[in-house]
């Protein structure tokens, strides 16, 4: 089924009630881990990378891999740049062949946040790809690393930002946060609910890394349609590795590599089972 448009993805899941699972990834392991369960649920997904993380995996290097991943995948899989902040960036990815990119201009006025916004659109159109922008900032950076004061999102300003740039997906701020959550998360499902009365089109939630399994299914049946998933892997990918070392009597790389895989699968796995994309790819 390979490669496909994140918009073919969030439509369907759309109609078909469910959420889809955009995994961030870092390397090799990392996105065999991500496919080899995609296949095996045989649910569609996306691969990301977000602009944070290029000093570690650099576009020109990690987007072949992404794309060849997806193009040979057994199920519909989109490969998207998350949380672009310049410009230039964002050209480059979709230069490069991603079937998405987000700009993330949360931190801006609205005003500033659609004229930003029409200009990725007006890029992406051109390679015929979709766009996802984000209204009201979460709580703490996409690495995870820098705290702040968690903006909600506003309702109207989300119908503005849809009507005035076009989108193909809208992120919201409903007390969800980047990295691991300090306390238990309390998301404002009255947000959502009055956003999505007031946007036709599919919404996101950033910040699933520790998420109850609960509250994704409450976001689901609210509106959520895309959910994005990174430290949970990133942390289960290091764990996994962590314990092969340690009790390994004479390591060795490609059993590292294995257990690296291994680890990223089993998280990715769960999440699509929790997720209810699980079968979406065989309808």
């Amino acid at each position: 089924m390979s490669l496909v448009s994140m918009k073919e993805l969030l439509l369907a899941a759309e109609k078909g009630k469910y959420g889809v699972g955009a995994f961030s990834v870092a390397n090799m392991e990392m996105v065999l881990g991500a496919v080899s369960a995609a296949e095996e649920l045989c649910s569609p997904m996306i691969l990301q990378v977000a602009q944070v993380r290029l000093p570690y995996s650099p576009l020109p290097i990690f987007a072949p891999l992404l794309l060849a991943a997806a193009n040979n995948a057994k199920v519909p899989v989109a490969v998207h740049f998350d949380h672009g902040t310049e410009l230039s960036c964002i050209e480059q990815a979709l230069q490069l062949g991603f079937t998405s990119v987000m700009i993330d201009a949360s931190k801006y006025s609205i005003e500033e946040n659609i004229r930003l916004t029409r200009q990725v659109k007006a890029m992406a159109d051109k390679h015929g790809a979709a766009v996802e922008a984000e209204v009201g900032q979460l709580g703490s950076t996409e690495d995870g690393k820098a705290d702040g004061e968690a903006m909600y999102s506003d309702p109207k300003e989300v119908r503005r930002l849809y009507e005035e740039t076009g989108v193909d997906a809208i992120a919201l701020s409903i007390g969800n946060a980047h990295g691991l959550y300090k306390k238990e998360p309390k998301l404002n499902f009255e947000i959502l609910q009055a956003s999505k009365e007031l946007v036709a089109v599919p919404l996101v939630l950033h910040g699933g890394s520790g998420i109850s399994d609960e509250d994704f299914r409450n976001c689901i049946r609210h509106g959520i349609r895309k959910i994005n998933v990174a430290t949970a892997t990133f942390l289960a990918v290091e764990q996994a590795a962590r314990d092969y070392v340690t009790h390994a009597q004479h390591p060795d790389y490609f059993l590292l590599s294995e257990t690296m895989r291994l680890g990223a699968y089993e998280n990715v796995k769960r999440h699509m089972l929790v997720f209810g994309s699980d079968g979406k790819a065989c309808v």
